[in-house]
């Protein structure tokens, strides 16, 4: 069996203006990368279905969906916050990125491949449990862990963020009290940083590890030993989802760490080590951020190249 690569078309018509950095070209950069690399022949490729209202308001208030769902433009943009906008196409790129998450639930529970890569946008981590920020209308990776606790049995999730934003609308979610036995979120983020989140009075199963500007590859590596395995060993996911952003590359200029592709390699190896020994290798693994093309490409290739190599 192979990797699931989850995407669809409607993910490159939404855009947020011109310049803005996140652009359909991040996604074309990643397709053209998996394709030059030979690496996308070897994928089950398959085209996200469109999410139900109902399964986001699992994660977001139902009034948000229903809000953005009633203000979809049929021209031109609509701002939702200083950063983060609509246009026609935005709210079916949105509900392709959270469908994206729940078909690779599906297609993992189902054995049909052990993993799956969703290579969508917009990105999701942001995104809050009644608000868009940070380019982020739905939080994809929340629709999809909450779907698989509530809709196919799994007792215990684990989610990694190692975007170089803090991931504060999943943390927003899943610090509630009633998340707080079944999720565990790993993070770790530069700061201070954008959104200025995850380091004040974190929930007991939010381990976040903030990292000072320049740290590289060594920094991330201690945080993913020190602090995120001993993590998971304890809780023992049953299954693994991770908010996969690749701006903490040293080539990124929107962000200010320097991790580099092999990195990305190494998280995905002992992450993929976790998920065989507690849960069946079971990982579902979402695009977040990444602006420098490039780097986005050839780091979503290492991970990818990664999550496929042992099957």
């Amino acid at each position: 069996m192979s990797t699931a690569y989850i995407t669809h078309g409607d993910c490159l018509r939404h855009e947020m203006g011109a310049g803005h950095p996140e652009c359909p070209d991040r996604l074309i950069a990643v397709n053209e990368h998996m394709k030059s690399s030979g690496l996308l022949d070897q994928l089950r490729v398959l085209e996200a279905p469109l999410a139900d209202p109902d399964d986001l308001k699992r994660v977001h208030r139902p009034a948000y969906v229903d809000l953005i769902f009633e203000h979809a433009p049929t021209e031109g943009y609509v701002q939702l916050d200083p950063d983060t906008s609509m246009n026609p196409h935005t709210l079916s790129a949105a509900r392709r990125a959270a469908g994206a998450g729940i078909m690779a639930v599906d297609e993992v529970m189902a054995a049909r491949s052990p993993n799956a890569f969703c290579a969508v946008r917009p990105c999701g981590h942001h995104a809050t449990t009644g608000r868009p920020m940070g380019f982020c209308l739905f939080n994809n990776i929340g629709v999809a862990a909450a779907y698989a606790i509530e809709k196919k049995g799994i007792e215990r999730v684990a989610i990694v963020d190692f975007d170089v934003h803090h991931g504060n609308g999943t943390e927003d979610m899943f610090s509630k009290p009633e998340w707080q036995d079944k999720v565990l979120m790993v993070s770790f983020f530069q700061h201070p940083f954008y959104p200025g989140s995850g380091t004040q009075d974190p929930a007991p199963n939010m381990i976040n590890v903030p990292l000072a500007a320049g740290s590289d590859g060594r920094a991330a590596r201690k945080a993913l030993e020190d602090d995120w395995m001993p993590a998971l060993e304890k809780f023992k996911p049953q299954m693994v989802f991770i908010s996969a952003g690749f701006d903490a590359h040293r080539e990124d200029t929107l962000g200010g760490l320097a991790l580099v592709e092999a990195d990305y390699e190494f998280m995905t190896r002992e992450l993929m080590a976790v998920a065989a020994k507690y849960s069946d290798n079971r990982i579902v693994s979402m695009l977040e951020g990444g602006y420098n093309f490039s780097a986005l490409g050839r780091s979503a290739v290492a991970h990818v190249r990664r999550l496929n190599a042992a099957l």
